[in-house]
């Protein structure tokens, strides 16, 4: 039996898993902060294709001991940091490597992505990303697929999130931005959201629940936070 179309296929999975998909340039309606019926233009960037693993993060931790669970500045992330963890370089077997890392703090998951010479995406490049469907980069007015995010959000719980590679891809080929945990951003609170969180009273659009939805989550950081629906994925700037 001729093997080489099966491992071919395995490689291109492996590149997809670990490589960065390129976002194009275009424009989306945040939430809050333009005027009425202004959109936002987003310049090119690359996101990472899916959310960073526990794997990935137990490798970072070995290059980087100081960010180990017992050993991180109490400043930097709370007293729930990485508990989801059977042991500071122990994230569980060969399953858990594959999920989501979870319970990392902002001040972590920005070291992890400067470590491997990227960034955090930004609030705008994240909800620019997060309006797309399988089929259209804006699904903003789609109802079927709104309703789609707000059943993914219902159904997370506190229990340890899914694999990468099984969830949701959107046409950009990102997966689990929404079925997963929530995600960190790089400016994930402005004054406009401290002040107007969760409330549908000057949205753009106040039908868009999920971004709300979004909203209210990130309101209630700082950056020590930490919960086990939260992780994160990289970004980098400009065309791949």
């Amino acid at each position: 039996m001729n093997a080489a179309p099966a491992l071919r296929a395995l490689g291109a999975f492996a590149a997809l898993l670990t490589g960065m998909v390129r976002v194009p340039a275009g424009d989306y309606l945040p939430l809050r902060g333009m005027a009425a019926g202004q959109r936002m233009h987003v310049a090119a960037f690359r996101m990472d294709a899916h959310a960073v693993t526990r794997g990935e993060y137990l490798a970072f931790v070995h290059t980087h001991p100081e960010w180990q669970r017992g050993r991180v500045d109490a400043k930097r992330a709370d007293a729930t940091y990485l508990s989801d963890w059977r042991g500071a370089i122990d994230p569980g077997d060969s399953t858990d490597l594959r999920r989501p890392v979870t319970s990392v703090s902002w001040h972590a998951a920005s070291a992890y992505c400067e470590a491997q010479g990227k960034r955090l995406p930004t609030t705008d490049e994240w909800e620019y990303v997060a309006v797309a469907s399988d089929v259209s980069r804006d699904a903003s007015h789609d109802g079927a697929f709104m309703s789609r995010l707000l059943a993914m959000y219902a159904s997370r719980t506190a229990s340890a999130p899914p694999p990468v590679g099984l969830g949701f891809r959107n046409v950009y080929g990102i997966e689990g931005l929404h079925g997963s945990a929530w995600e960190w951003t790089r400016d994930f609170k402005t004054e406009e959201m401290t002040n107007c969180a969760g409330a549908a009273m000057g949205a753009s659009d106040p039908s868009n629940y999920p971004a709300l939805l979004r909203e209210a989550f990130r309101s209630a950081l700082t950056e020590r936070s930490t919960a086990r629906t939260l992780g994160f994925r990289c970004a980098a700037s400009g065309p791949a």
